[in-house]
């Protein structure tokens, strides 16, 4: 019987860990740097943030953000707009719920903590939405629906059909000659990224672009709306065409030298953004179009859902790599993942990437 080798690890090439110096850390970098030298959650959120500078630094590359969840709620729009800011998104694929909740934040409206002694029932009656933790009040929405009525009500759209692009990039653009201070539409139209909105009728705002559609359809008098019957008011459809986002972010993807992902959770966002390549591979094969697909050469996601649930929330990056959405590892592809809540991880890697890129506090 053979006995067991006695191996060195370095011999083997093998890297050793480090006990995290924490008296030794004088910034975030410094600490995201140790961290990646431990292990667990740690050593992923330190190697995303190494993945990340890579990333941002790759002036060939071009990064796609995609959130899901109501990141806004949850207080975390200003870092997308500091993102935006600097330069480091040249896209932005996220679920309308984000972009609803941080127009209530750009319109200068609050969002409250929820308290458990107040029913679900008694906040359906008061005028509260809650979520999770947090209350979005129903008249914050309304405010949400007369702004964006004011925009379809004066705008035309470029071939007179719209795409959640376009009319993030129109909401952009009344927030920005407005100035009502910081927000995710306004930073996105300033720096020319847009932002597509997959899902876009699972939002209060694709809700209130059909309602605009139906309240044109309606009759003018009081007494006619209100013998109006559902069936004939809900056929009203307004010019909106996904088709249009589809085919300008293929347009985008294709024109990057090389694409980088950074996730916040999972989702159609997420999904969406991905199946680029595929899509690409797909016309290739069929329409006979002879153009390398694209694929992500880099990527980072913070998600606190596993894989073996079996949905696309927990998909690896491994995975992607199978379908053709990633560069595989051996031929040159970066990723990071980290099975977190983001409202505990996120901040700390952008405190680092401010730090390390400059411009942490101007």
């Amino acid at each position: 019987m053979s006995r067991r080798r006695r191996s060195d690890g370095r011999s083997d090439g093998l890297t050793p860990l480090e006990s995290l110096p924490i008296e030794e850390v004088g910034t975030f970098p410094e600490l995201l740097r140790a961290m990646s030298r431990t292990a667990f959650g740690g050593r992923n959120l330190g190697e995303a943030f190494e993945v990340l500078l890579e990333m941002i630094r790759d002036e060939q590359c071009r990064v796609v953000l995609t959130v899901s969840g109501a990141m806004t709620v949850a207080k975390q729009g200003r870092i997308i707009c500091r993102m935006l800011d600097r330069g480091w998104v040249d896209a932005v694929v996220a679920t309308g719920a984000l972009v609803a909740h941080g127009l209530t934040e750009s319109l200068g409206l609050v969002h409250y903590r929820y308290e458990s002694r107040h029913s679900d029932g008694e906040l359906y009656r008061r005028g509260y939405n809650r979520i999770y933790d947090t209350l979005e009040m129903e008249r914050n929405l309304d405010d949400v629906e007369d702004l964006l009525h004011s925009i379809l009500g004066r705008e035309e759209p470029d071939g007179g059909t719209w795409s959640s692009a376009g009319l993030c990039r129109a909401l952009g653009r009344r927030l920005s000659q407005e100035d009502r201070g910081p927000g995710i539409l306004s930073s996105a139209f300033r720096r020319g990224v847009p932002v597509f909105i997959p899902a876009f009728t699972d939002s209060e705002i694709g809700l209130d672009l059909a309602n605009w559609a139906m309240d044109r359809e309606m009759p003018a008098t009081p007494e006619g709306r209100e013998t109006a019957e559902p069936d004939e008011v809900f056929r009203a459809v307004p010019p909106f065409n996904p088709f249009l986002d589809l085919q300008e972010y293929a347009r985008f993807a294709a024109a990057a030298p090389r694409l980088g992902i950074f996730t916040i959770g999972g989702g159609v966002p997420r999904n969406w953004a991905q199946q680029v390549g595929p899509y690409f591979e797909v016309a290739a094969n069929r329409l006979g179009l002879h153009r390398p697909p694209p694929r992500f050469r880099y990527g980072v996601r913070i998600c606190p859902e596993p894989e073996h649930w079996g949905g696309l929330s927990g998909c690896s990056y491994a995975e992607g790599v199978s379908w053709g959405k990633f560069v595989p590892p051996e031929e040159g592809g970066r990723y990071a993942e980290v099975h977190a809540d983001a409202t505990l991880v996120w901040p700390l890697l952008m405190k680092g990437l401010l730090e390390e890129l400059g411009g942490a506090g101007d």
